[in-house]
């Protein structure tokens, strides 16, 4: 059977439980939403889809799909990920940028669900706080893929550790050494809650006043008492970097924050991902960071460009994964009832 039509007949079986009955809508607006389960389904399909990319196979598994992508942030990496990759998959896409569509200001959040949801088929929003994502989730039958608010960045995260299993040649992560250092930011949230859904050794170091939400990291901890993750929260960067097999930087103000640019490059300099900090972690470590970067702030050029370097991995990851979760939320979207 070939991996098109194992993955179409995958998403029929989703789609219809045993009696033939449509399974109930699902999104992914947030990694703690996920189970063991849905994460093997979202990954194993994502590789299956990368080594069809890589064979440049045709994977029009989702023809006549329409999504609509929201943007209330700026993008380079999502917004060319979820349009190439619903593309791959034999569907269409939709820009809808907030100077066009006026979220809250023009017309209401639920509003502008209402009217998509009449259209299109799967949605994702990049916007600021996720009482937006959840709105437009609540009002649409059409799945909702989280894209990034200010709380959770699930598709980065997800990308990321598909990058260490490709890296790691392993589908089984327990135990992996990651060490995070920076801000407790979007990104560190989804992090820290997959890395304890798979039962992960994950380190965070931040300033004082800079960690991860304290939501976070007790989700976090609690699911590493079922899993046997280790979640540790520092303020030193080099308990969490020693013996790291990768280590994990972002921006020092993520969107929303910029205002703060000034006085957060007084508090996070010891937190630079450089070759001195790097030379804590296991030799060869691996060196990763979301993007965009600012050079020279938290990660250095030689590090960022050095050998063990897989960022850019990360970045062609987002589209396989992207197109993994698509895959994943149209087989368990159910039946549209609209007439």
């Amino acid at each position: 059977m070939t991996m098109q039509s194992r993955v179409a007949r995958t998403i029929t079986q989703h789609m219809l439980g045993n009696r033939g009955e449509p399974r109930p809508k699902r999104d992914l607006l947030s990694i703690k939403d996920l189970t063991l389960t849905d994460l093997g389904e979202i990954l194993a399909c994502s590789f299956e889809l990368k080594k069809a990319w890589q064979q440049r196979r045709a994977t029009p598994l989702l023809a006549g799909c329409t999504l609509a992508m929201i943007f209330e942030k700026s993008s380079l990496r999502t917004r060319s990920t979820f349009e190439i990759g619903i593309a791959q998959l034999g569907g269409n896409s939709i820009d809808l940028s907030n100077l066009n569509i006026g979220m809250g200001t023009r017309e209401s959040v639920a509003d502008i669900a209402r009217n998509i949801d009449r259209w299109c088929d799967l949605v994702m929003i990049r916007t600021y706080g996720r009482d937006r994502a959840e709105t437009v989730a609540k009002e649409t039958v059409a799945p909702v893929i989280n894209a990034l608010t200010d709380e959770e960045h699930p598709c980065q995260a997800l990308a990321d550790y598909m990058t260490l299993m490709a890296v790691e040649d392993t589908s089984d992560l327990t135990g992996f050494p990651i060490a995070y250092v920076g801000d407790g930011n979007n990104v560190s949230h989804s992090l820290i809650c997959l890395a304890a859904l798979m039962g992960m050794d994950f380190r965070i170091a931040s300033p004082e006043q800079y960690e991860p939400q304290r939501e976070y990291v007790e989700w976090a901890r609690n699911m590493a008492a079922k899993t046997g993750a280790t979640i540790t929260v520092t303020n030193d960067p080099a308990e969490a970097v020693r013996g790291a097999r990768a280590v994990y930087t972002d921006i020092w103000a993520s969107m929303g924050h910029e205002g703060e640019y000034e006085e957060r490059a007084k508090v996070f300099p010891p937190y630079q991902l450089n070759s001195r900090l790097l030379s804590l972690a296991e030799k060869d470590a691996y060196v990763m960071h979301d993007l965009p970067a600012r050079r020279g702030e938290e990660i250095t050029d030689e590090v960022m460009d050095g050998p063990t370097s897989i960022i850019l991995l990360q970045a062609e990851h987002r589209l396989h994964v992207q197109k993994g979760i698509m895959m994943w939320l149209a087989g368990k979207a159910g039946i549209r009832k609209y007439q």
